[in-house]
């Protein structure tokens, strides 16, 4: 788990991709539509069969958006959870790539899962190419699907049962049937849409035959396999332009080289996907879709250079096999399969150089504090990434914070957190750090603050998991108890100058302590931080608490004291205590702060918490039992640790 002190995404349903077209690419949306139903309506009126093969994409594609969905729901994050253990090895994440495609049908969808997880920090660069590499593998099983069964098999005869039981159960109130619901009935679609697809060409052939439009040789190779990558970027699915291709192949509506190029060009078009992705992402994510990019005009490349070999390579394996020498629609499938392997083998050996270049060519920027790391919009998509993206970025905002804290009180950061003693590093603190403490408030923290606070309202509106929506409104919290701790310091700062910069008797001493008692506080929650999650205790938030309050009613008394004997005068004794409200303030703020981020989080902590928490009776007895452990004089022992 990452901390204050570490290193350092669920969709609509129905509309799993549509943050695709949002933003950068607004222009793309502006023309996208107008042209797309101009030409659907231009291909009606050439030939009404067009319309069967048409809604057949669409049924398909829709099948698609249920299937994702589906998966979403029925996986409750696991599918998340899985995609950050299986990249502790390439192997493991290539195959994480080839199952999970497999699964879903959708190598566009894991690609955008795996940019959401790269962007958010939560998986490695490599980790995130094999996925990719995976990926394209897993893609080529739809072909099989639909070459070795929707076109050997009546599939409208299953297709329609599916869909009615999966809408019941989409009805259904448990997420668990609804998720399972939403999967069988885009299973059902995409069996539909293969047989409108199926039987459009059928009727379409005994109109025209498009196989007069088949262009032989290196041109043919070349026209179709751009047809292929254009109807690919239209439709952001290969696995949608391959079953058109397998169809129309079938209906010999194409010819089995065109439609070797069709597959090729399809491969190309699905990383239009993963590049729009990526507009929304940090660096990472650009990263992983320059990677997706270079691996298919690779793959593709070869493929094209290769064809006549791997036509002969296909022959062979199809005899081997068992298929028909006249069963183009399977022997596609087949090289489908055998270029994406073939691009596969021939890129894992320079996978480390792949990464090396991707990290010289989209270098990681000089990172502005000042400006949100983790909060993009290709973090949206998924619970798993929405979490830890926010973690990360309410982190980001506490770094920024304790910097300007420490320059409110006049004292650097990095000598306290490297001080033996706490207090003598903050007496030794005199000179002035020049500090625009409004300015810098406003461009570091406020503007990290609003972020945050516009990220969980509109991630609010997301159909999260209760547990999950719960979560990230505490991290808000959170968030917004560091800001606080930050407003009661700039109100410290003025005195602070006053009183600090030079000694001034008593009167320095006083807040020398509120700035120890500050400094001591920041430093305890980073040893909490460093510390593990078993070595982490509870008592310790528990008895900061307690301490608090019992050193705030001391340095009352202590004030009271020393206004009597005479060693500071009434009125800086009213600027102190006013100010000791706001050190206070601030401290328990950040306490309650770091139990928010950390104990809530850490289910076996807050499972002791239960067994031992405090309460407000042992809260007041931890205190008296402090009091004991404080130093002479009413101040309490600043160089006590956490455990």
């Amino acid at each position: 788990m990452t901390g204050f002190y570490g290193n350092g995404a669920l969709c609509a349903q129905g509309q799993p991709q549509a943050w695709l077209l949002r933003g950068k690419n607004g222009a793309m949306r502006k023309y996208y539509l107008p042209v797309a139903i101009g030409t659907l309506l231009f291909a009606f009126w050439f030939s009404p069969d067009v319309q069967e093969i048409a809604a057949g994409v669409a049924i398909f594609l829709f099948g698609m958006l249920m299937l994702e969905d589906g998966f979403k729901l029925f996986g409750g994050g696991r599918l998340e959870r899985l995609l950050t253990a299986a990249t502790r090895s390439t192997g493991r994440a290539l195959s994480f790539g080839i199952v999970s495609t497999t699964l879903l049908q959708s190598s566009s969808l894991v690609s955008v899962i795996t940019i959401s997880f790269l962007s958010a920090g939560l998986i490695s660069l490599v980790g995130g190419v094999g996925i990719i590499f995976g990926a394209n593998i897993g893609t080529t099983t739809g072909a099989w699907l639909v070459a070795g069964l929707g076109l050997k098999v009546d599939i409208a005869s299953y297709a329609m049962p599916m869909i009615a039981v999966g809408i019941v159960m989409v009805f259904q109130k448990q997420k668990l049937w609804r998720g399972a619901g939403y999967a069988l009935g885009g299973l059902g679609f995409l069996f539909l849409g293969i047989h409108h697809m199926k039987e459009g060409f059928e009727a379409f052939r005994d109109q025209i035959d498009l196989t007069r439009f088949a262009l032989p040789g290196l041109v043919g190779l070349l026209v179709y396999s751009a047809f292929g990558m254009v109807a690919t970027v239209i439709m952001q699915s290969s696995h949608a332009t391959m079953v058109l291709v397998i169809t129309a192949l079938a209906a010999g509506q194409l010819t089995y080289d065109n439609a070797l190029a069709l597959a090729i060009g399809a491969n190309i078009g699905t990383t239009v996907t993963a590049i729009i992705g990526s507009l929304g992402a940090n660096f990472q994510g650009k990263r992983l879709a320059l990677a997706h990019l270079i691996f298919n005009l690779t793959t593709a490349a070869v493929a094209l250079a290769l064809i006549v070999p791997l036509r002969e390579a296909v022959d062979w394996i199809s005899a081997l096999v068992g298929i028909a020498a006249s069963d183009y629609a399977l022997k596609l499938a087949v090289f489908h399969t055998i270029f994406n392997v073939l691009g596969v083998l021939l890129m894992l050996p320079v996978l480390g150089r792949l990464v090396v270049f991707l990290e010289r060519r989209i270098g990681e920027p000089v990172p502005d504090v000042s400006q949100p790391r983790y909060l993009n919009e290709a973090i949206d998509q998924f619970p798993e990434t929405l979490e830890s993206a926010l973690r990360k970025e309410v982190l980001h905002l506490y770094d920024n914070a304790t910097e300007l804290i420490f320059h409110g009180l006049n004292l650097h950061r990095s000598e306290v957190f490297e001080a033996d003693n706490i207090a003598q590093a903050v007496r030794q603190s005199r000179a002035i750090i020049e500090l625009d403490i409004d300015e810098r408030y406003e461009r570091k923290i406020k503007t990290l603050h609003a972020a945050i606070v516009d990220f969980t309202t509109r991630v609010g509106g997301k159909r999260l998991a209760p547990e999950i929506a719960d979560r990230i409104y505490a991290l808000r919290d959170v968030a917004t108890g560091i800001v606080t701790a930050v407003k009661s310091v700039k109100h410290l700062r003025k005195n602070v100058l006053r009183y600090t910069t030079h000694p001034q008797g008593k009167v320095t001493d006083l807040y020398d302590g509120l700035r120890t008692e500050i400094a001591r506080v920041i430093v305890e929650i980073r040893k909490f931080d460093l510390a593990t999650e078993e070595e982490r205790s509870v008592l310790w938030l528990d008895q900061e608490r307690a301490q608090l309050e019992d050193d705030s009613r001391s340095s009352a008394r202590r004030v009271e004291d020393l206004i009597r004997k005479g060693h500071i005068s009434p009125a800086a004794a009213t600027s102190f205590l006013n100010d000791s409200g706001y050190a206070y303030g601030a401290m328990r703020g950040l306490v309650a702060a770091a139990r928010a981020y950390y104990v809530e989080r850490d289910r076996a902590v807050a499972e002791v918490e239960q067994l031992i928490g405090f309460d407000e009776e042992d809260l007041q007895d931890a205190a008296r039992d402090s009091a004991a452990g404080q130093h002479a004089g009413g101040t309490p022992d600043r160089n006590r640790t956490v455990m």
